[in-house]
């Protein structure tokens, strides 16, 4: 295959994914690096990329400090108590303390922010969500980090990370290929900010046949966040954390401004309300800390997220579903009827297209919700990710080992989703998160850390022959085919993702088991996933697309796996609604009130478990 080499060597601070992480860590790079290079690389490309790619009607975390609203604190006690606990606080507050500043930021670079006529301050739907015109919102924060790097190399599925041959467990670089081209791209940089995107479609998803493709969480998020941070030895936390959306049915249609701003509520089939007869139950599981609607009633403390989905799931499965939004009564306001569809076509059209062709009127008909198929990610409402060093003012010595957002990994740091334990960061966060990181890094560099970093021809063509290997593969026994596409030598991508999801849905708690999973399952998935991972070495590859679509498989592959162990040696239900251990149905504090930390051996493949201490750094 003659595929060109394209080595850029001499980078300071490569940065692999530009949605919101990266985007921020580049603008904040050439901050702190004026003499520094700075290098992108994208798998799609930066002016349309990431979570935030199709537009975004809120930005749902910002503090309003200058306002008088609220304090990074406040926003450290909204995560820990939707996550039941299970929060690296240090991590969330140096986030928090600095996220709007960046929000004040995107203002300045055009991005329009709603604003309260009375007040002046931005129009709220919620205590942490603004309000904007946001369909240009990526292109928008794209330019400032085009702006500010060096190089910025669209189309490049990064695949591998390189590593230092003068010192153990230090990064070196990565390596990828153009998506377009075929050609091979090597970066050698002193430090990584992996900002890629967490993982969607590692469990059968609800929409299949001619809605296959339709998910809540960007379908081109493989995992990419995971599977290099894993695949490079690094630690990484919560990965069990996976989450489950209530969203309008097949749309995937978020609900935050119907619940926010239109003060819409949900019904069962027989126009009940249903939630709260679920509490009793569930507070016997979860205990009166995690659910006490007395306190949230009288205090506004929100009931997480989790045990919402809980009420929802068992009234379903209770047969009194389907659970409506009651939109009929909101819509009759034609402002709110306005806001309402503006909601959607401004970041998913999906749902006011499916709306339309199914005849679905929401100011006539209250629509249909539903729980989705489980996603693994790091700044939505759930805290997956790699085990990061925190901020020197902040974290305790478990938490701190010398630079802000570097993993266990020596010059490798994160961003966004690929940072464990700071859940309810979003867009403005991960962008933030970014920023840190890059602090950070320069200031990792300028600390002479990154000094001496060998790499050999021989490590990168050896990864060179991995990388296309799918398609030799495929070239080799192309003429084997014995009907359609069935070959007794190969699996195509296709066919292995379709394994890897049945997998994940029947052994690891996904929604066609009502999410439950026990020990013995995940045992036995485990066993099929390693089966999998040989199956894997034969992967075949025809074209470049497919080249693509292998080795976004294989980094949910490597998702995947972390997940099944997260998820076995945490022997509880910490999170019911997003998941059910069937053999330890409840919260217990006593044994886990902990955060779980894994690391699977690059060489072997085998997986290290641990618990870390869960401090709780700010006051209740």
């Amino acid at each position: 295959m003659a595929y060109k080499t394209i080595i850029e060597d001499g980078i300071d601070v490569l940065v692999v994914g530009a949605g919101l992480g990266g985007t921020g860590a580049a603008f904040e790079a050439r901050y702190w690096g004026q003499d520094k290079k700075i290098v992108i690389a994208e798998k799609a490309n930066i002016d349309r990329s990431g979570a935030v790619a199709q537009g975004l009607y809120a930005i749902n975390c910002y503090m309003g400090t200058r306002f008088g609203e609220n304090k990074p604190e406040d926003h450290v006690r909204y995560a820990r108590i939707d996550l039941m606990g299970m929060v690296r606080e240090d991590l969330l507050f140096d986030m928090a303390r600095h996220v709007d500043s960046a929000v004040h930021q995107f203002e300045e670079w055009g991005l329009p922010l709603m604003r309260n006529p009375k007040t002046g301050a931005y129009q709220r739907e919620g205590r942490w969500q603004i309000m904007i015109h946001g369909e240009s919102y990526k292109p928008i924060v794209a330019e400032a980090a085009k702006k500010s790097a060096d190089k910025v190399f669209n189309r490049i599925c990064v695949t591998h990370l390189l590593m230092d041959e003068s010192k153990p467990n230090r990064v070196a670089g990565a390596v990828g290929f153009n998506v377009r081209t075929g050609n091979y791209h090597v970066f050698k940089s002193k430090t990584v900010i992996v900002a890629a995107g967490g993982a969607s479609n590692i469990y059968k998803p609800r929409s299949v046949g001619e809605g296959a493709g339709r998910v809540w969480y960007a379908p081109w998020s493989s995992g990419s966040a995971y599977g290099l941070l894993i695949g490079a030895g690094a630690k990484m936390t919560q990965m069990e954390n996976r989450i489950v959306l209530a969203r309008f049915k097949d749309g995937y249609g978020p609900v935050g401004a119907y619940f926010l701003h239109l003060k819409t509520y949900t019904q069962n089939c027989n126009g009940e309300e249903y939630e709260s007869k679920w509490w009793p139950q569930l507070q016997e599981m979860v205990g009166k800390e995690y659910l006490d609607p007395e306190l949230s009633h009288r205090t506004h403390r929100p009931i997480p997220t989790c045990l919402r989905n809980h009420a929802l799931i068992n009234e379903v499965n209770a047969g009194r579903g389907p659970i409506h939004m009651v939109t009929m009564e909101a819509f009759q306001d034609p402002h709110l009827e306005e806001i309402g569809w503006h909601n959607f076509l401004g970041m998913t059209v999906g749902q006011a297209v499916l709306w339309a062709a199914t005849d679905v009127d929401p100011k006539n008909e209250n629509p249909e919700l539903t729980t989705s198929e489980p996603y693994v990610m790091g700044s939505h409402a759930t805290g997956c990710g790699a085990w990061c060093s925190g901020p020197e003012d902040v974290s305790p010595p478990e938490y701190f080992w010398g630079y802000n957002r570097m993993t266990t990994v020596e010059g490798l740091f994160g961003a966004g989703d690929a940072v464990g334990g700071t859940p309810h960061a979003f867009s403005s966060g991960s962008f933030t998160e970014g920023r840190l990181a890059a602090k950070a890094a320069c200031q990792y560099i300028d600390d002479g850390k990154a000094e001496g970093i060998r790499v050999s021809d021989t490590q990168i063509e050896r990864r060179r022959a991995e990388i296309y290997k799918p398609m030799e593969h495929y070239r080799v026994y192309r003429n084997e085919i014995t009907a359609g596409s069935v070959n007794p030598n190969y699996i195509n991508p296709r066919q292995g993702l379709d394994r890897l999801q049945k997998l994940m849905d029947e052994y690891c708690g996904g929604v066609t088991v009502s999410y439950m999973t026990n020990d013995k399952l995940l045992n036995i998935g485990l066993k099929k996933m390693k089966i999998l991972e040989e199956d894997l070495e034969k992967l075949a590859a025809e074209n470049i697309h497919e080249l693509l679509r292998a080795w976004e498989l294989k980094h949910r592959h490597l998702t995947s796996e972390a997940v099944m162990h997260h998820t076995l040696f945490r022997k509880e239900t910490r999170w019911p609604g997003y998941y059910y251990r069937g053999d330890a149905l409840k919260v217990d504090d006593e044994n886990w009130h902990v955060l779980t930390v894994s690391r699977r051996d690059p060489e072997t493949g085998e997986y290290t478990m641990e618990k870390a201490p869960c401090y709780h750094l700010v006051e209740a």
